[in-house]
């Protein structure tokens, strides 16, 4: 028979045991993205950087022909890591740069947790690579998009055929928190809800200008 403890599941990410991977967020990939407004998809992919900045999760940035086609990567990114090296690729999988896959395995960590564009190249390639390497997989699903919903949502459906576990934003955060008397991280994951968080975010505001409320208390 089952029997309930006070301990996390094991499917629950902490901010120790993944890499994120940030992929593409460029100008010329944005400009084609149709599945989700291109506001909203740099908020989402500022709040995923600026979560991972505040847990000091191990995070690779890459793009692809930054230079000479795609442009820079999000502000919202760099903001997050102006110091980061940006690894420019030429191939469309992620994870046939072997520059990647030095850095991951520099890493050492046994989950991959990813967001870009497009959903069903730039994110679909590196999900299925890593997961056939022996690799747990996650996608920031409202961190990617793609040139039509149609594509982002097939793309999504085949990865969790796959075994992708799909996430969003704002979940990855606070799953990253998940206990509000953590208090080393309490003030930075408030911070980032505020700022990239929407209308929590606002509800946060609200509640701590009008009458002083917080989260946890």
């Amino acid at each position: 028979m089952a029997k309930a403890a006070a301990a996390p599941g094991k499917t629950l990410l902490s901010p120790t045991d993944h890499t994120l991977i940030m992929i593409d967020h460029q100008s010329q990939m944005a400009f084609a993205t149709k599945s989700i407004g291109a506001i909203e998809l740099r908020n989402n992919a500022g709040l995923v950087a600026h979560a991972a900045k505040a847990f000091k999760v191990a995070t690779i940035i890459t793009s692809v022909a930054e230079k000479s086609f795609s442009g820079p990567v999000f502000d919202e990114i760099k903001g997050a890591f102006p110091d980061a090296e940006v690894i420019d690729r030429t191939t469309m999988n992620t994870w046939e740069d072997a520059r990647i896959a030095a850095r991951v395995n520099a890493i050492g960590k046994p989950r991959i947790v990813l967001a870009g564009l497009w959903t069903s190249v730039c994110i679909v390639g590196p999900a299925l690579s890593a997961i056939d390497q022996g690799f747990e997989v996650y996608v920031i699903a409202d961190a990617c998009g793609d040139v039509s919903t149609e594509a982002h949502d097939r793309s999504m459906d085949r990865m969790v055929q796959a075994g992708v576990r799909p996430m969003t934003s704002v979940q990855y955060l606070l799953e990253l928190q998940r206990d509000w008397a953590r208090g080393d991280t309490y003030e930075s994951t408030v911070g980032v809800a505020k700022k990239w968080g929407g209308g929590y975010g606002l509800g946060l505001i609200y509640a701590k200008t009008m009458f002083g409320a917080q989260e946890g208390h």
